[in-house]
């Protein structure tokens, strides 16, 4: 660390203003004194999320140790020190900052007075070794060796060991991009990835750590019962051909008994397990030196492990005493007991002896003949076997005869079916535990370094291990005591134990010490991995398993693993388990892999790792190469583990909490959007791409709730979560002064959206007017190609009643903006009785009224709203109105083709509206229309010179608002006004001699007539959708145009007005 101080500039005076303003100068040279503060900048939300409270480091407490923020030197900044400190102050903390070691409670209190001091080695490499190596090496390499063969073996151990070396490289640079706390490879994944793949991922490898404790425990009970005291089996076979079943048995009793008895340690307390960590670490090494000096010692002394052949079959060595067909005793030939297994006892007569028994020789050869014998090449190639097969040698002189099954138990054979598939599966969990140093960041002196560096040297020692140990082996030992996997033929003892030296209990010892310790790591850090899931909270069900004993052991969690370990424990299988377990931890190394794929590609800034020597094209090797081992071992294992992630995965993405954790994949979706949304600035979407991206108009009373919720319920209904939707208000004010409310808005908006269940975007304006802001939200809604091109507003309700004209105003202004803007706009009229979410509409009828041609979306609309459940049984009816010029039968003709073509179901009906004379009502309903609006311009109109007259009394020197007139009243003026309003009765008699404007006659004839021809077809529709006008280009007559579309709409219990936009969006086209 360079050392460097930063020394204040001080003039004289300066002691003084330290005195009273409390500023400490911070020295940063280095010597070895810590400034303990307590607050700490990043918090907990209790569910396993860091927040951090301010964009900046900061201080609470400043006030209480007498910090004061004032410098007179950042006199500019004083208002906002207490968000934005100085850098003295951020350095100071940053300094001062420590990271949790990780572990059990207990275990962080005793360690709590110490800094983290391991290194590469006691803290990253060892543990991984311990990890990687495990019951496969001692139980199974040697019969994978036998099966597969030298170059086979090779390849599988290479297959894998690369797997986990690509693995272990992006894992390096994962973990040296910031510290990674308790869940390892869960934490890495959950904050690179999003919680969605965290919590799948980080299931599986819960999962796959709980199957390997099984797995463990399995072994070790395998190497009990086997080798150790084969007098503790319980179940014993008569049958020689069901002594599986019985094996099978004893192994499911002792493993529940070994699973509970480790549980309870673990439960316990974590630190005995870590106490004894190192024992066992101890033990895997001499095993493993023990295995290498006895191969070394072979070539000049092999170990004298003689095998018993029967022609060129293999004997079970343990059920007879000298490997021959007769024994002298004294002078006489007696038949040993070899011939009393296969033939009569005490009857040298081979007529009643088996027939191959009677053919075939008794021979002798040497087990292991050592390193310098020509086992080489005879070892080299594959030699699967199918279940039952007996191991022969080749080589050796056979004559082929019939046997009896009663003598199938003399021989060894196969006991399962082999496959250069399953012995990867079996393998791979030897190349696992490679996460043990960066679950251990907290208690390292440089976690940047060490992990990477203990890493990869533990999986290149491992792999050369592995390499090393398929040579000697091959070399070494009998190719039919290599496929032996019991031993039986070297009178039960470990194959791999028949190399080692000094003796073979060495390798038995040391194997079922490490076996049970590697169980009892694997039971510690399930259940804390699961115990790090639930306190983030993603996973609702698993909020249980958060909480634990007062001292933070997750009790509930081991309670879980233990009964999860004990559904691996009744398979009984360590083979079956193998499998299993390697589909788990494969997929948590891929995600590892795509992580940190991603996270390179995407150059996100946070993307900083110390570690250098990775690269986008390894991780995604190193994914193939995953999802091939997957495959290749098991891949129906590979579908159901796939199967459980997805679920898990749509799982949280829909019950889940929400979390941002800065994960890449929302990174991915930025790239992923920005790239979309360049595509789609080239041009306008084709017609067969185009439908209704909507832009939601709502309208929010003084309490900021959402007036009309069934605007939302009609959205998600005509969307069905596809395409854009964007839900917009204004709040009426100045924006500096309604952030807040905006914000307040805006969440419940956005609160009403997921209960109405509109997937889309909320953005709230705050404007002066309404009117402007809407024409904001219309202008600016969007990001490039990604715009609305429908508008959905309300019906104002009650403008007839209302004095205030701003109401209607804004509507009709709206609908000039949407026309001048080219976009389509729909008013749900009535929109309180559209149906909810939840009712069902099981008949009726959907009426379109296609009076003029808009681009077809009136045809559009139906089919859309018939795509969701409410609407789904509906039938659609399309109606087009003929005058008397038209031939009304041509046109159906014509129309049903039409929807043929469009590919839309529905009835087609004509309706021939006749030329009529234009009645009485409609000539006094206009008449009425007019007189009424003449009225309200007056009302208003003597209702604004009331306050203009107030003005002068109340307010004469403030200035008025910049929207309204400000004007000076002279005496003069005054006595005007009131002349003018004593003319008032004459107003009156002018208002009751007006006459209708011919243009409005002949309006209001047309909507009267439209009227009463829809309400007599669809007066019992379940909705009907009817071309809405445009307004009048001359705003005179707004009002005037209101009423139209009233009269237009009456008797109508739900009516759709649309406007289209000015383009087609419906093609006859493929």
């Amino acid at each position: 660390m360079p050392h460097f101080t930063v020394v204040p500039v001080r003039d004289q005076a300066q002691s003084s203003y330290d005195s009273l303003e409390g500023i400490n100068w911070v020295d940063y040279r280095d010597t070895g004194q810590e400034h303990h503060d307590h607050q700490d900048t990043v918090s907990s939300d209790g569910h396993g999320n860091h927040k951090e409270d301010s964009p900046f480091l900061k201080s609470a407490d400043a006030a209480s140790k007498n910090y004061d923020f004032y410098d007179r030197n950042l006199a500019l900044f004083e208002e906002e020190l207490d968000i934005r400190p100085k850098v003295s102050s951020l350095l100071s903390r940053l300094v001062n900052y420590t990271n949790i070691t990780q572990g059990a409670k207990e275990h962080e209190e005793e360690e709590s007075t110490e800094s983290p001091n391991m290194g590469t080695l006691m803290g990253v490499y060892l543990p991984c070794l311990q990890n990687i190596f495990g019951v496969i090496l001692f139980l199974r390499l040697t019969w994978i060796v036998g099966m597969a063969g030298i170059m086979q073996s090779l390849l599988i151990v290479l297959m894998c060991c690369s797997c986990t070396m690509l693995t272990a490289i992006s894992m390096s640079a994962i973990a040296t991009n910031g510290v990674v706390p308790a869940g390892g490879a869960y934490f890495m994944i959950s904050r690179s990835l999003g919680p969605e793949f965290g919590g799948a991922v980080g299931l599986c490898f819960y999962l796959g750590t709980t199957f390997a404790s099984a797995m463990y425990i399995l072994g070790a009970i395998e190497i009990f019962l086997k080798y150790l005291v084969p007098q503790a089996a319980i179940f014993h076979s008569t049958d020689p051909l069901g002594s599986d079943s019985a094996m099978l048995n004893n192994m499911r009793v002792y493993g529940s008994i070994c699973l509970t008895l480790m549980a309870v340690v673990v439960f316990v307390g974590v630190k005995y397990v870590n106490k004894l960590a190192s024992l066992f670490l101890t033990c895997v090494i001499i095993s493993i030196v023990s295995i290498y000096a006895g191969a070394f010692k072979s070539m000049t002394h092999p170990p004298e492990f003689p095998i018993c052949m029967l022609g060129n079959r293999t004997l079970v060595r343990d059920r007879f005493d000298v490997c021959a067909k007769t024994v002298i005793e004294g002078n006489h030939t007696m038949p040993s007991q070899l011939w009393d297994r296969f033939c009569l006892p005490g009857n040298l007569s081979s007529t009643q002896c088996d027939d191959y028994f009677i053919q075939n020789n008794v021979t002798e050869i040497q087990g292991i003949p050592g390193l310098v014998s020509a086992l080489l090449l005879e070892n080299m190639w594959s030699n699967y076997l199918p279940k039952g097969e007996i191991l022969e040698k080749a080589g050796l002189q056979s004559v082929d005869a019939h046997g009896t099954m009663d003598n199938f138990g003399m021989y060894v054979s196969a006991d399962i079916a082999t496959s250069f598939t399953l012995l990867v599966g079996i393998f791979f969990p030897s190349a696992t535990g490679i996460m043990a140093g960066s679950n251990r960041s907290g208690d390292l002196r440089d976690a940047q370094k060490s992990i990477p560096v203990g890493t990869i040297l533990a999986i290149t020692t491992t792999s050369l291990v592995y390499l090393s140990s398929v040579i000697l082996f091959g070399s070494c030992i009998e190719g039919v005591v290599l496929r032996d996997k019991f031993g039986d033929a070297v009178r039960k003892n470990l194959v791999v134990g028949t190399l080692s030296w000094p003796s073979p209990w060495v390798i038995v010892i040391g194997s079922f010490f490490s076996t049970v310790g590697a169980g009892l790591q694997s039971l510690t850090g399930a259940p804390r991995l699961l115990q790090a899931i639930a306190k983030d909270n993603i996973i609702p069900f698993l909020r249980v398993f958060g909480h634990g004993k007062s001292n933070g052991e997750p009790t509930w969690a081991l309670l879980l693993t233990g009964l999860i370990a004990e559904l691996g424990i009744l398979i009984a299988s360590l083979d079956m388990v193998a499998p299993i377990l390697s589909m788990f931890f494969l997929m948590c190394y891929l995600f590892v892999n795509l992580a940190c794929a991603v996270q390179t590609l995407l150059r996100t800034p946070n993307w900083r790792p110390r570690f250098k020597y990775y690269h986008w094209a390894l991780s995604f090797l190193g994914m193939s190469m995953c999802v091939a081992l997957m495959f290749i071992s098991s891949w129906y294992y590979a579908i159901v583990a796939m199967g459980i992630a997805g679920m898990i995965y749509k799982y949280i993405e829909y019950q889940g909490a929400e979390k941002e954790w800065g994960d890449g994949i929302r990174g991915l979706s930025l790239s992923a959007a920005r790239y979309a949304l360049l595509r789609l600035e080239v041009g306008p979407p084709h017609t067969k791409n185009w439908r209704p991206q909507l832009l939601v108009l709502l309208k929010l009373d003084e309490d900021l709730h959402v007036k009309y919720p069934r605007l939302l319920t009609f959205a998600s209904q005509l969307k069905a979560g596809k395409g854009l939707t964007i839900v917009g208000s204004v709040i009426q004010g100045n924006f500096l002064d309604s952030y807040g409310e905006m914000q307040a808005a805006e969440q419940a908006i956005k609160n009403m959206m997921e209960i109405e269940r509109v997937k889309g975007f909320c953005q709230v304006v705050v404007a002066s007017k309404v009117r402007e802001g809407i024409v904001h939200l219309i202008q600016s809604c969007g990001l490039g190609g990604m715009k609305h091109n429908t508008v959905v507003m309300g019906w104002p309700y009650g403008w007839r009643q209302s004095e205030d004209p701003r109401a209607w105003k804004t509507f009709i202004n709206t609908v000039r903006c949407t026309t001048a803007a080219h976009l389509a706009l729909m008013v749900p009229k009535n929109v309180s009785f559209y149906p909810s979410n939840h009712e069902r509409f099981t008949d009726g009828n959907i009426d379109v009224w296609w009076i003029v041609h808009d681009g077809g979306m009136l045809m559009l609309l139906p089919f859309l709203l018939k795509q969701h459940k409410v609407w789904r049984k509906c039938k659609m009816r399309i109606f087009t109105v003929a005058q008397m010029d038209d031939n009304s039968i041509q046109m159906k003709k014509d129309l049903a083709t039409f929807l043929y073509q469009l590919r839309i179901e529905a009835e087609v009906e004509v309706v021939e509206m006749h030329d009529s004379d234009i009645s009485a009502y409609t000539y006094e309903r206009t008449l009425m229309m007019e007189q009424r609006s003449q009225m309200l311009r007056q009302m208003r109109l003597s209702s604004a010179e009331r306050q203009r007259e107030n003005w002068p009394e109340s307010e004469p020197m403030v200035e008025a608002p910049p929207e309204k007139i400000q004007m000076t009243w002279t005496k003069e003026k005054c006595e005007a006004e009131r002349r003018n309003r004593n003319n008032a009765p004459e107003n009156f008699r002018e208002l009751m001699s007006l006459k209708p404007d011919q243009s409005n006659v002949r309006r209001m004839h047309t909507a009267v007539k439209l009227n009463e021809v829809i309400v007599n077809r669809s007066h019992d529709a379940r909705l009907v959708l009817l071309n809405m006008p445009g307004p009048p280009r001359n705003t005179d007559g707004d009002e005037n145009y209101m009423e139209f579309l009233e009269v237009l709409t009456e008797g109508l219990e739900r009516v759709l007005l649309v406007r289209g936009g000015g383009r087609e969006v419906i093609t006859i086209y493929s």
